[in-house]
């Protein structure tokens, strides 16, 4: 009797690990294969699209993914543009440029990055955003309400990131 008691503790099954440290292990995987993937879609991103404008042009284009950007525009008549930041960020400042009387769009996409988009406080500047985790912040203390002046409009996509739009010196 004791030698076959002897055989079931050795052909025990293997313990299991509680459910608690299971929930953790999975929970550290998903996160590193997001970030894995996060950091392969900024790399492709970052080498097929690169920032197309300077501080003189009208249409913006810019890419700023593991690195910043300090952009003084001077546009004679500005239109919009895209500007896509990952793991990055940096600075926008349009307070030199002349708007498009037509107004112009600037759409921004912020992963885990962000920036600063700062405008002359006579410009109308019009706000909507998607976001995860982020968000746009307006700080314009001195901004003038003018029906007739041309509108800035900021479409904002993120995803713990984001974007905040000043006016003033």
């Amino acid at each position: 009797m004791s030698e076959a008691h002897d055989d079931d503790l050795e052909e025990e099954q293997p313990r299991r690990l509680p459910l608690v440290v299971r929930l953790v292990r999975a929970f550290i995987l998903v996160n590193l294969l997001f970030a894995l993937v996060s950091v392969a879609v900024a790399l492709y991103v970052k080498f097929t699209h690169p920032s197309v404008g300077d501080e003189e042009s009208d249409e913006l284009d810019l890419v700023t993914i593991f690195d910043g950007i300090e952009l003084a525009s001077r546009a004679s008549s500005f239109r919009g543009g895209s500007w896509i930041t990952m793991f990055g960020g940096g600075e926008l400042d349009l307070r030199q440029a002349t708007l498009d009387p037509s107004g112009a769009t600037l759409r921004v996409t912020a992963v885990t990055g962000g920036g600063d988009i700062q405008v002359p406080d006579s410009w109308n500047v019009e706000l909507s955003s998607k976001a995860i985790i982020g968000g746009v912040g307006l700080n314009r203390p001195h901004a003038v309400d003018d029906p007739y002046a041309p509108t800035l409009r900021v479409e904002l996509r993120a995803i713990m990131g984001g974007i905040g739009v000043t006016s003033g010196e």
